[in-house]
């Protein structure tokens, strides 16, 4: 017998205005020396779970990660960045790794992702639930 999974009316769409954060490569050692970066990421982990709230991580999803543009770019290059692709480091897959670990123990059941980043003035991240 199958069961059909109800649908929910109004699919998921948050947008929480937060500088995203790469997760960095940890060490065992990571646990009784506090790196700055190491203890900014867990920082940066629990205050996602905190704007996230109750809501459950849909399995498809479409992630947009905004990262902010440094305060030394003038007037005129942050026009023009404005919207466009961000294309250094941090990587793409480090920004949901991060996502990923601070809301979910066990993110097999998520079996789709679109995610992108750009520059923006402030940073954030939007998640929006594929249909």
């Amino acid at each position: 017998m199958t069961k059909l999974r109800k649908q929910s009316k109004n699919p998921l769409h948050i947008t929480m205005t937060i500088n995203p954060m790469a997760k960095p490569r940890m060490t065992r050692r990571d646990k009784w020396a506090h790196r700055p970066v190491v203890d900014r990421y867990f920082a940066f982990c629990e205050e996602l779970r905190l704007r996230w709230g109750n809501n459950k991580v849909p399995e498809a999803i479409d992630i947009a990660f905004t990262i902010p543009m440094p305060d030394s770019w003038s007037k005129k290059k942050r026009e023009e960045m404005q919207g466009k692709p961000h294309q250094q480091r941090p990587d793409l897959d480090n920004y949901i790794k991060s996502y990923q670990d601070a809301l979910l123990v066990e993110d097999g059941y998520i079996h789709h992702i679109i995610a992108h980043k750009t520059w923006d003035i402030l940073g954030s991240i939007t998640v929006r639930e594929i249909r």
